[in-house]
């Protein structure tokens, strides 16, 4: 049935009395024009069971080949981990007081951790460069697996260190609904009764890779939860697996992709002097390239005029496209893809056109919030599990000492040492005056701490001020003096106009000019 026909059928009904109508939710309404309107009260896992491996597979090419899923993907590292990763501030105390010797020594400790060569059993990366591939792999991928190892494989003095997993090693068809002890495996997590991830069944190998002609992850290993980051976000409650960032926007980015590709062939073709040879009789030219006359028919190239075959005529072939309603339409399609991607159009599209500081501000304060809400997942899924483990093997291993003494942090402190704080990211403004006079104005009227502000800007107060105090040390044993005096006002006269003898006569007084 055709919608016209259905439209038809509906005029073509009497409508119900109003007495006799029922209550009920329109988006349940089923109907002529609700009849393709699908619907689902299947499982979340049930849904990413069957989807999940193609969904990826997807975003990975649309991430090789399309330039708006890579610049998401960009975004997401740039605004979620950005240039230097997440700020450790470690804030153990003795009574009231921050015990500012302990918590230096263990952020420098930390920092030595994070290096390149040292963090990650490969030897490839630093701890910022971890934070990006999760950051990626979550919304490329639905998922990012991260394996902690310890003891001397480690390869530190800490001897803690992370090894990233690609996420296909965890094996999607791998299901087992009841194990001898009562626990259920459900895609490759092992489950208890309440749900509580207490192992992960791993491919030895990357499923993709061959060993001797056989594929190398066909054996499963059995690593405990303890062992395990399984980072996602979950969209629904008793989801145990992630699926990409991306998902809504994918049809629509590979159908723009093919219609911008499209679009650009019909482009070139257009440039193109092209049409058809045409004879009064209707014959078909030759086929061997040349006329009735033996002279080469050739195909016409930019720069040059051919000479058609005698009794021939040359129709041309007018594209008119692109028209003028492709820039609407990829915009349009853009905005899309753009709240599918949870990201503003412009920061997408890099389209800045017709916006003013306004606009974009209110469409930056939403997109930051988003990539803070990110940023705080980030640091609870990933950023505290592994500073609670590296300190407590750490401690162990003796690798924290005061640099006084010699002697380790006491591991009986350990519940004091761990509580800390992450810092994320923050973003300077288009005109930041604004803002710094607003953080001015709130110090002064008690609505914010210093602390506060300096940590909106991705800093540590502490660093700060001895980053201060040291520069003042320095310039009073240099004998300098830095201290700031107020600008001259481009309105204020002159320094030897300043210098002249104030007019006192009876005129100035009175406020009248001298004559």
């Amino acid at each position: 049935m055709s919608i016209l026909d259905a439209f038809k059928r509906l005029i073509g009904r009497q409508a119900p009395p109003r007495a006799v109508s029922k209550r009920g939710f329109d988006a349940a309404r089923v109907d002529d024009l609700t009849y393709a309107f699908q619907s689902s009260t299947a499982a979340i896992d049930a849904d990413i069971n069957a989807g999940l491996e193609r969904m990826r597979g997807r975003a990975r090419t649309l991430s090789q080949n399309n330039d708006y899923a890579k610049k998401f993907l960009q975004q997401v590292v740039c605004n979620v981990v950005g240039p230097t990763g997440f700020g450790l501030q470690v804030l153990s105390s003795e009574g009231a007081r921050l015990d500012t010797l302990a918590n230096t020594m263990i952020e420098r400790e930390f920092s030595a951790w994070a290096r390149r060569g040292v963090c990650e059993v490969s030897g490839k990366l630093s701890f910022v460069d971890v934070q990006g591939l999760v950051a990626q792999a979550v919304a490329r991928d639905g998922e990012a697996l991260v394996r902690i190892v310890r003891g001397k494989e480690a390869g530190n003095r800490h001897q803690f260190a992370l090894q990233l997993l690609d996420v296909d090693r965890l094996p999607i068809a791998y299901n087992v609904n009841v194990l001898g002890d009562g626990n259920r495996i459900a895609m490759g997590v092992e489950l208890n009764r309440f749900g509580r991830p207490v192992a992960y069944h791993l491919h030895q190998f990357h499923p993709g890779e061959t060993a001797g002609g056989l594929v190398a992850g066909a054996r499963y290993e059995r690593v405990p939860a303890t062992d395990i980051l399984h980072l996602f976000r979950p969209m629904r409650p008793e989801q145990r697996r992630g699926v990409p960032a991306m998902h809504t926007a994918m049809f629509r980015l590979e159908m723009l992709g093919k219609f911008e590709a499209a679009a650009v062939v019909a482009a070139r073709k257009g440039a193109e002097t092209i049409g058809f040879f045409t004879s009064p009789d209707g014959q078909a030219p030759l086929l061997d390239g040349t006329d009735a006359n033996g002279n080469q028919i050739s195909t016409s190239v930019p720069g040059s005029y051919d000479t058609l075959p005698t009794g021939y005529d040359f129709r041309a072939y007018d594209s008119k496209y692109p028209n003028e309603m492709y820039g609407t339409f990829v915009k349009h399609a853009l905005r899309g893809i753009s709240s599918g991607l949870g990201v503003s159009y412009n920061s997408l599209a890099s389209d800045l056109e017709g916006v003013n500081y306004s606009s974009i501000r209110a469409g930056v304060l939403e997109e930051r919030d988003a990539w803070m809400s990110w940023q705080n997942w980030m640091i609870e899924a990933l950023m505290v599990p592994v500073y609670e483990a590296w300190l407590s093997t750490a401690m162990l291993a003796g690798a924290i000492s005061y640099s006084s003494s010699g002697s380790p942090l006491p591991v009986n402190k350990l519940d004091k040492f761990l509580v800390h704080s992450w810092q994320g990211r923050r973003w300077a403004w288009v005109d930041p005056l604004k803002d710094v006079q607003a953080n001015i104005e709130s110090i002064n009227a008690g609505l914010k701490s210093r602390r506060q502000v300096i940590a909106e800007q991705g800093q540590d107060l502490d660093e700060v001020w001895a980053q201060l105090q040291a520069e003042n040390d320095l310039a009073e044993s240099m004998d300098l003096d830095f201290e700031s005096k107020p600008a001259a006002s481009n309105d204020a006269p002159a320094a030897d106009a300043a210098e002249e003898p104030a007019d006192t006569s009876e005129d100035a007084t009175e406020g009248n000019p001298s004559p």
